[in-house]
């Protein structure tokens, strides 16, 4: 062989290499967390794209992560399969252009600034330093959005609440009414139902103790949601088991529809 096709064929190999390097043999985007993640799966196709909207899981703190030998923490509660089956139906059922994977931003970081809209479960059991608290109500003052989900019974919305009147004293707390609009953005959500989780299957709608739902939010002073809450619920667990044969179509689909809105809800209002 020549010494100039030599060249040609070095250079291939190396355009090669590259390419497989950027593309096919990167780590899952979050492989850092995973071990604080109860359910990670491995990253569909792309995973490291740009994309005009991103689903955001709020890292947090939270007593329990300390002697709760569960193989998980507290924030990383149906992670990262729950957020990546309703990534598939958000792409399916509208025209946002969405990331395949979700994206975790930790309650640490100025990044939390850059993500208008966040998710976080387990909330009822979340610990906030005063600089945590600080950041929080410096990005809902921005605009940002929070939904929060999987916290149930009384002992887990006081741990809440708690954390809510630090970061925004004063602001109203209410029970979502039937017509107001983060109910009919996309879908109309008249007829809503408790979400329940796995456990489901066998006969149990409510877990510790929260037997009623509650469609409940913070507002701001312009009555505008800033943050939705899925007390008494487990919206997560519909998401992240809505391929599983015994969970049922109904909860799976009223979960997905109500993700749906909020998201839509906070680029819209």
């Amino acid at each position: 062989m020549t010494y100039m096709r030599l060249r040609a064929l070095a250079a291939v190999i190396v355009s090669v290499v590259l390419c497989a390097a950027q593309y096919g043999h990167r780590p899952n985007r979050w492989a850092k967390y995973e071990y604080e993640m109860q359910n990670p799966v491995d990253d569909p196709p792309g995973a490291y794209e740009e994309t005009e909207f991103a689903f955001a899981r709020l890292r947090f703190r939270s007593f329990r992560d300390r002697y709760f030998g569960r193989g998980h923490l507290r924030w990383g509660t149906d992670a990262n399969k729950s957020e990546r089956q309703f990534i598939l139906a958000l792409r399916r059922l509208t025209s946002l252009d969405v990331r395949s994977v979700e994206h975790i931003v930790d309650v640490d970081s100025d990044e939390i600034y850059d993500w208008p809209w966040l998710y976080a479960v387990g909330i009822g059991h979340w610990e906030l330093s005063e600089s945590q608290v600080v950041r929080l109500r410096n990005y809902f003052n921005r605009g940002g959005f929070l939904m929060v989900d999987d916290f149930h019974g009384p002992q887990e919305w006081a741990d809440f609440m708690d954390g809510v009147r630090r970061i925004l004293p004063g602001h109203q707390v209410v029970e979502l009414q039937d017509d107001d609009p983060i109910f009919h953005v996309f879908y109309n959500l008249e007829e809503r139902f408790q979400v329940p989780g796995l456990q489901v299957i066998r006969g149990w709608m409510y877990e510790r103790g929260g037997v009623v739902p509650h469609w409940r939010a913070v507002l701001d002073e312009e009555g505008r949601v800033q943050i939705v809450m899925c007390f008494n619920m487990d919206v997560g667990d519909a998401w992240e088991w809505a391929d599983h044969p015994e969970y049922p179509e109904r909860y799976a689909a009223l979960a997905a529809r109500m993700g749906i809105n909020y998201i839509l809800y906070s680029m819209t209002h």
